[in-house]
């Protein structure tokens, strides 16, 4: 692959020195160090709790916690647990990978961490979520602005998803018994199968393990809305975060009403909502996020990245300015795209790919395929990728959010031996781009962050 080609170094160049003034008011407060005052010894904790008046920084990573236990359900896909070692490290455990990014979002101090799905391995139950993303995530949870993934929502891996209810569970809460002789501890509830056998191949893996009771969600939350009485998860929200507006999007159709129909009657609901809250959006930059991407670098496009091309196509009509996904387990960048994959440099929006949390890894594929995008252009990854991770590197990858465009750098967790091609042991990926303005941008007196 070639990895950022000359155009490409040209435009950093160029971007880089104009990113002296986009960035330039968060300099002061990040040379006085962690305390933000200059007093190495001061007591102030500034992070994860004060303005460090620098422009906010963005953690973003997905696909990310090992499923614990000692065994392995029947059926179930080998060297998936924590307790198995990961290959090509020399470790004891898959507990490495995923301790290192924690670590790594601890040393990058963070205003935010965008999680961007495939959180909790197989499926995401609550127990799961307890005894494998807590033990290392669930130092900085309040951070946290997740996205859901298939192994949230679908049965995988042999074993029988929850729908969502782990998920919802971990991150909004879930209600408790307050009489009977169960009082203090949570209300559960048995799940059907999410998957049923007429929806297995969208969900990948039917289910064979016994359902186990989840806890009840509460309804809304950190993880956004989710309907007791149905149990139909929305799961999308948006926040603010310095002079930008970011969207967490929920993909997961398959299992949904009316599936990933843009004319089934939840996708539909999503793509209302998203409409709306773009059309009152005035911040001076817009990101979305969700799960499975619309072009992939692995060349393995889903149903449900397919179905998020009408995401692409209301940001786009709206002026967003990135893309974050996850899924593919591996760290790439595209030029900016139109939502038909067509290169436009003046109004594309530039993916992220970042799903290098802590599951094993995938390789970047560029050609000899025809499922990279939705047109199925087998060239399409050599055209337009600009950067990807071939090789063992977990990582995260740190977003700073300036008044009027970005900077990304993403850096390796681990250090990977030497493949026998010959590759790095460690891997890093940064530039800048500057934003595009919301369409609807208008002068009130209140500048354009008044959403």
């Amino acid at each position: 692959m070639k990895s950022i080609q000359g155009r490409f170094r040209a435009a950093v160049l160029m971007g880089a020195a104009a990113s002296v003034l986009v960035f330039a008011g968060g300099a002061k407060a990040q040379d006085q160090g962690l305390n933000g005052n200059g007093n190495p010894n001061s007591n102030d904790n500034t992070w994860p709790y004060a303005t460090t008046g620098r422009s906010p920084v963005l953690a973003v990573v997905g696909d990310i916690a090992c499923q614990p236990g000692e065994a392995e359900p029947t059926g179930e896909a080998g060297h998936e647990l924590c307790v198995n070692p990961k290959s090509p490290y020399g470790s004891t455990s898959l507990w490495q990978s995923q301790e290192a990014t924690a670590n790594q979002i601890e040393t990058i101090k963070p205003d935010a961490v965008a999680l961007l799905g495939d959180l909790q391995y197989q499926v995401g139950q609550y127990s799961d979520f307890e005894n494998s993303f807590d033990l290392t995530y669930g130092a900085f949870k309040f951070l946290q602005r997740p996205a859901p993934g298939n192994h949230e929502f679908y049965d995988e891996h042999s074993e029988t998803g929850v729908a969502g209810y782990g998920y919802f569970s971990y991150f909004n809460g879930f209600q408790i018994n307050t009489t009977g002789n169960n009082i203090g501890s949570p209300i559960t509830t048995t799940l059907a199968d999410p998957c049923p056998p007429a929806l297995a191949a969208a969900c990948n893996y039917p289910g064979l393990t016994a359902p186990v009771p989840q806890p009840v969600p509460r309804a809304d939350g950190q993880a956004g809305h989710f309907e007791e009485q149905s149990g139909v998860a929305d799961g999308w929200y948006s926040y603010n975060l310095g002079s930008w507006h970011l969207i967490s999007l929920n993909i997961e159709c398959s299992t949904q009403p009316g599936g990933c129909s843009a004319m089934g009657p939840w996708f539909a609901a999503e793509l209302e909502w998203l409409k709306n809250d773009l059309a009152a959006n005035h911040s001076a930059c817009t990101a979305a996020y969700w799960h499975q991407p619309t072009f992939s670098a692995t060349n393995g496009i889903t149903p449900e990245g397919v179905t998020a091309q009408a995401f692409w196509q209301l940001l786009y009509q709206y002026n967003a300015d990135l893309v974050l996904n996850g899924h593919d387990h591996l760290y790439a960048h595209y030029r900016p795209l139109d939502p038909s994959g067509n290169y436009d440099p003046r109004n594309g929006i530039r993916e992220f790919i970042v799903g290098t949390g802590g599951e094993t890894l995938d390789p970047v594929v560029t050609t000899d395929t025809t499922t990279a995008d939705p047109s199925g252009n087998p060239n399409f990854n050599a055209l337009n990728l600009e950067a990807g991770s071939t090789g063992s590197y977990w990582g995260v990858m740190a977003l700073t959010l300036g008044p009027n465009g970005y900077k990304w750098d993403f850096e390796s967790a681990l250090e990977a031996p030497v493949a026998p091609a010959g590759s790095a042991t460690t891997f890093s990926d940064k530039g800048v781009g500057f934003c595009h303005g919301p369409v609807n941008r208008h002068d009130d007196g209140q500048g354009d962050n008044d959403h």
